[in-house]
């Protein structure tokens, strides 16, 4: 028999035979060194496709506890009280991440053994660092951590289990900022790791949703228009978010958090989509509208042709660089064309029935032009009564 790669189990058989023949031959002679050679193809064989089971996890720190003459009690360390550990030895309780990472460092026992899958590790402490710096009692309080209803002391007793589901299908690579390939207007103060926590879970809220598959391309002027037609209705801007899942974008509404000065950003999903998020912390109707074609305009110039995967924006701040202009222009024509605005000579004296009139003769929400004079004019004391003040976040069911 002329050894080969076992690949079959037909060969393996054939393998096992010629080995019997063999077994007594002297190391060193043609047949030994067959012999060898073919114990070392069914070795490998077996190892794939007879893998050894991984000892459980309670069988494996028992046998540490065995090795090191360790007791429950001395366990407590590394699990967290008397009653988890007799929870955990008992095999009535599922070892947590934060339990595994302190067994692996302190007693040694390998993580793929606790995390029983072959090769399995750990995510690196570096990641982890970057949890750590999340606005943990802020997310505590929001309920991000699906499933948890705990303190912020037991959080943080449980960090990376929160962490690995906070995150979920994005990856540790959501935790690692300076792959983000992301753009923050220029002026923002931004706290990015509160900005990191928020765009998870503005993600997270997308990936929840079924749309159809989102074309490259579909945000065009013309499109822009007919999401700034719907501004007329009095829902309009549900119907904004109708119109664009039905187009295969998300529109997400999530407050943002402390130290974070955004009214809205756009981004791309691992799978290719794209969502609008909003924070509507500023609860007008001028400014969900502005903030809303900002993202749009920054969906079709920029996630759709430069290797940017998101952009967040404080609208307030002037734009100093291509992107923001860029978004800038096309949000503002988008909402009223220049050649319409500046044949209206609206200004900050301008009656607010010249306002509504304007509004009407081209079928747009009066807060639009009201707003555009009031930002600038920085007359933000005029027509208030126009802007749909206290009405957007209630829409959403946003608190």
């Amino acid at each position: 028999m002329k050894p080969k790669v076992i690949k079959t189990e037909t060969d393996y058989q054939d393998a096992l035979t010629r080995i019997e023949m063999l077994f007594e031959a002297k190391p060193g002679s043609p047949d030994g060194d067959e012999l060898e050679l073919l114990i070392t193809l069914v070795e490998r064989y077996e190892e794939k496709v007879y893998p050894i089971d991984l000892p459980s996890p309670v069988e494996a720190i028992r046998f540490r506890m065995e090795q090191q003459g360790l007791k429950a009690k001395d366990l407590v360390a590394y699990i967290g009280s008397a009653s988890k550990v007799s929870e955990i030895l008992a095999g009535k309780r599922p070892l947590s991440l934060t339990m595994i990472r302190n067994l692996v460092n302190g007693l040694g026992i390998p993580a793929e053994v606790l995390l029983q899958e072959p090769g399995a590790k750990l995510a690196s402490e570096v990641v982890l660092e970057q949890g750590r710096q999340f606005p943990l009692a802020e997310m505590v309080k929001r309920g991000w951590f699906t499933g948890f209803s705990g303190t912020v002391t037991e959080a943080k007793q449980n960090l990376e289990d929160l962490i690995n589901n906070f995150v979920g299908v994005l990856g540790s690579n959501a935790l690692i900022p300076t792959l983000n390939r992301q753009h923050i207007r220029d002026g923002c103060q931004q706290d990015e790791y509160a900005l990191m926590a928020w765009r998870i879970r503005v993600a997270n809220l997308a990936l929840c949703e079924s749309l159809p598959p989102y074309k490259p391309g579909t945000v065009t002027p013309a499109f822009l228009q007919e999401v700034v037609r719907l501004s007329y209705l009095e829902s309009g801007p549900l119907l904004a978010r109708e119109f664009l899942n039905k187009n295969g974008i998300h529109l997400i509404c999530e407050p943002h958090l402390p130290k974070t000065h955004l009214d809205g950003a756009a981004l791309k999903l691992p799978d290719g989509s794209c969502v609008v998020a909003l924070t509507l912390r500023h609860d007008r109707l001028d400014n969900f509208w502005f903030t809303l074609c900002h993202e749009l305009a920054h969906v079709a110039l920029h996630l759709d042709q430069d290797d940017v995967e998101a952009f967040f924006d404080d609208v307030s701040q002037a734009g100093t660089d291509r992107y923001e202009n860029e978004a800038d222009a096309l949000a503002s024509e988008s909402l009223i064309p220049a050649q319409l605005w500046e044949s209206a000579q609206l200004t900050k004296h301008s009656s607010s029935e010249s306002v509504v009139q304007f509004a009407e003769q081209i079928r747009i929400s009066p807060a639009i032009p009201a707003g555009r004079i009031r930002y600038e004019n920085k007359a933000y004391m005029r027509f208030k009564s126009l802007i749909g003040n206290g009405t957007v976040k209630a829409m959403f069911g946003v608190v």
